[in-house]
C-alpha cells in the first residue's frame, strides 16, 4: 500500500500529519504537485513533480495508483477514479469517500459547477477548521492501524 496526494491545494497542515504518519509507518508517501513542494528528509517521503496543465497531477496519481493504496484529495472527480480502481480515497476534513457516496458528491459538484458559470458567486468552501484536522488525524491513523495490521 502506498499514500498519494494531490498536494497542489493540500494544506500544509495536513501535509505534516502525513508526514508523521509516514514516518510512524513506514508506509511510502508520494506528494503530486505541478510546482516544487518542501518535503521532510525521510526515505519514506517523496515528491513526485509534474508538467503544469489541467489536471496533470491527477492524471499522473491515477496511472500509478494501485488497488489498496490511499489517495489524499479533495478534489472529487480524483477520488471517483481512485475509488473506482479500488483504492481509497480521503479529503483534508477527514471524509472518506467510497462507492456509497462518490455519486452524489459528483452531482452536488457538478451542479456548483453549473451555478458558478451561470454567474451565481456560490463562495468556497470553509477554512479548515480545527475538528477538519483532528478529523483528519483520527481517520487517517485508524485506517492505517487497521491496514497495517491486517497485511
Amino acid at each position: 500500500m502506498k499514500i498519494w496526494v494531490d498536494a497542489d491545494a493540500c494544506p500544509v497542515v495536513i501535509k505534516d500529519i502525513l508526514f508523521r504518519a509516514a514516518e510512524r509507518t513506514g508506509i511510502e508517501l508520494t506528494l503530486v504537485a505541478n510546482q516544487r513542494i518542501h518535503i521532510p528528509r525521510s526515505k519514506g517521503v517523496k515528491f513526485l513533480l509534474v508538467k503544469s496543465g489541467f489536471d496533470a497531477a491527477d492524471n499522473e496519481i491515477v496511472k500509478r495508483l494501485s488497488h489498496g493504496d490511499l489517495v489524499i484529495t479533495a478534489d472529487i472527480p480524483l477520488a471517483a477514479e481512485a475509488v473506482e480502481k479500488g483504492a481509497y480515497a480521503l479529503n483534508p476534513r477527514g471524509e472518506f469517500y467510497d462507492a456509497d457516496n462518490i455519486r452524489s458528491r459528483l452531482n452536488v459538484r457538478d451542479f456548483m459547477d453549473a451555478l458558478r458559470e451561470s454567474g451565481i458567486d456560490t463562495g468556497g468552501p470553509p477554512m479548515l477548521s480545527k475538528s477538519d484536522r483532528k478529523s483528519f488525524a483520527d481517520n487517517l491513523d485508524k485506517f492505517l492501524t487497521h491496514h497495517v495490521r491486517n497485511t
